[in-house]
This record gives structure tokens, sequence and C-alpha cells, in this order.
């Protein structure tokens, strides 16, 4: 194999995260009297950084809410997360597997993630997981979250390798948009959603699927079209 890397997202591919996020997020909420439901959740905010929820959620519902209202409610989610995945492990076993096992063969390896870097080094940590990785990219690491290829641009950038040269990992539409924008290979996870609303290069239903015989089939990584 030539030159390449592999950018996982956490949030859904990593760690099974997303129930703790949206629990974290209905609590804050509710002390704004404000509801969002698990529907609404996944079907228009489920991607999204914390700043960009709550942000898009207040011009959705005309909430009027202004910068230090947001700063305030990230807190506040922050701390109400932290809670909720106190005392146990969320990452998928299958990702640890695939962690090791790409990391044993020397490929490196990022995240590009729309949860805080803090959030993931802890999660990470507990999973003995976090010397695999070279770089971690979270929230504030960039300019314009996902869809926008800035997440994995700046996961390359930080690899030192062109992202045309990187194969992202992903388990969202507007995931896997927002790195094939960025020029990566992409790989699709069915974690959250059935493969039929996918659109991927490779779409998997474990990352036990992910090894070095799936990444060579990528190659030669370019911006081609997708299947």
């Amino acid at each position: 194999m030539t030159k390449i890397a592999v950018i996982f997202d956490f949030d859904g591919v990593i760690a099974n995260t997303e129930p703790a996020h949206l629990a974290a997020t209905q609590h804050v909420l509710s002390h704004q009297r404000v509801t969002l439901t698990s529907t609404e959740y996944e079907d228009r905010y489920l991607g999204y950084n914390d700043r960009d929820l709550f942000s898009t959620l207040s011009r959705d519902r005309a909430l009027g809410w202004r910068a230090s209202d947001i700063d305030k409610l990230i807190t506040d989610k922050g701390r109400a997360f932290e809670r909720a995945v106190a005392g146990g492990s969320t990452v998928y076993p299958s990702a640890a597997r695939c962690i090791e096992r790409l990391s044993a063969a020397a490929i490196p390896l990022a995240i590009a993630s729309g949860a805080f870097a803090e959030e993931i080094e802890s999660i990470l940590s507990a999973a003995g997981l976090r010397r695999h990785f070279r770089a971690i990219v979270g929230a504030g690491d960039y300019v314009n979250g996902k869809p926008s290829p800035d997440p994995f641009v700046e996961a390359a950038r930080r690899l030192a390798i062109d992202p045309r040269a990187t194969v992202a990992i992903e388990d969202s539409q507007w995931g896997l948009d927002s790195a094939q924008a960025a020029g990566c290979a992409t790989i699709a996870v069915t974690n959250s959603y059935r493969r039929d609303v996918l659109t991927a290069h490779l779409i998997v239903d474990s990352l036990d699927e992910v090894d070095i015989a799936a990444l060579t089939s990528l190659q030669p990584l370019t911006r081609r079209p997708l299947p």
C-alpha cells in the first residue's frame, strides 16, 4: 500500500455516545422550557456540534438566544454529558478492535468530530485507545462544522497528509458529505442509519469489516465519483 491514513468520526462510529448527548441536550433544554424529541434530534440535529445545534435550534424556533445564552447552554450540556457517560464504557467493541488492528499495521489514525476534544480524550483514555491516535480534531478546532469539509481538512493537516490520501469513516450522511467534500475516500458504518440512506465508497455493518484489504480496495484515493 502507498501512504494512507484513516480519519474516524467519533460519536456513532467509535463510541455509542449519541443517547448520552441527546439526554444531556434535553436536560439543559428543559430548563429553558424547550422540548426536543429523539425523532427531531435524529432528523435535524444529529451530527451538529453543540454550538451549531443550539444556534440552529434557536433560529428554527425563533428563541432569540444570544451568544452568551448559547455559551451557557454549551457549558451546562457538557457537564450533563460527563455525568451521563461516567462509570461505563461507551466504545463499540468492534471499533476498539479496528483501531488496534489498523494501528498495529502502522496506519496513521486521527479523529474529526463535532464533539469536544476533551470529551473524546477522556473516553479514549478510559478505553486504553488514546495512544493510537496522532491527531484529535474536535469542536473549536475548525471554523465550520460538518457538512463543511473543515474538520477532515484539519485532521489531514495535523497528520501532514493530503486529504485525498485518507479514508474517512462516518455513520451519517452529513459526515460523509463533509469527508467527501474534503476529498477523502469514505466508509459508512451502519451504526446509526440504514445502508440505503447512506452514500459512500464502501458501506459496512461493523468496523470488524474494516481491515487492510478494505482500505486497499479504496485505492487509488482520489476525488473519484461515488458508486
